[in-house]
């Protein structure tokens, strides 16, 4: 069977901005939720991430494939746009729930979609890589939930204000 062949470059770069972008989106939509509980305050968030986080995480990524000293210009490149990309558009996806649902169903609903997410990436590399999917699912869902609950931590705590 053919599988699929995407390059290096992109690939690295779409891993970077779909895990950054499931994690980071979770932690400001929960932070932000137990904060201020404004619907419209999280839809900011989200749309803050999707653009300022989205460049800053590009530009992360740029400037570590040039310290590799081991990739072209296009390489770099493709690594770039594609962390960009994927992050300002999965980002993105988080607004959906927020648009059809009550905010608490919203953020558990967005609660579900990242984690879903990161497990599921967490088991393609597994698979990719030959090593036990079970532990590198638990490994990144755990640190996921973690900064689930520490933004939650933040959140409560900046309500006090």
């Amino acid at each position: 069977m053919n599988r699929l062949k995407i390059k290096e470059s992109f690939k690295v770069g779409f891993n970077f901005g779909l895990t950054s972008g499931a994690i980071t989106t979770m932690g400001v939509m929960v932070g932000l939720y137990f904060g201020t509980n404004s619907i419209k305050v999280i839809i900011g968030g989200i749309l803050t991430i999707a653009v300022a986080d989205a460049f800053s995480d590009a530009l992360a990524m740029h400037i570590h494939e040039e310290s590799e000293n081991t990739h072209t210009a296009r390489e770099i490149w493709e690594s770039t746009l594609a962390a960009f990309f994927s992050k300002f558009l999965f980002s993105l996806t988080f607004l959906i729930p927020l648009l059809i649902f009550p905010v608490k169903l919203a953020v558990v609903t967005s609660i579900f979609w990242g984690l879903s997410t990161v497990g599921l990436l967490s088991y393609i590399l597994a698979r990719e890589q030959k090593i036990s999917a079970r532990k590198a699912i638990l490994e990144h869902i755990v640190i996921a939930i973690l900064v689930i609950f520490m933004t939650q931590i933040v959140g409560s705590w900046a309500a006090g204000f």
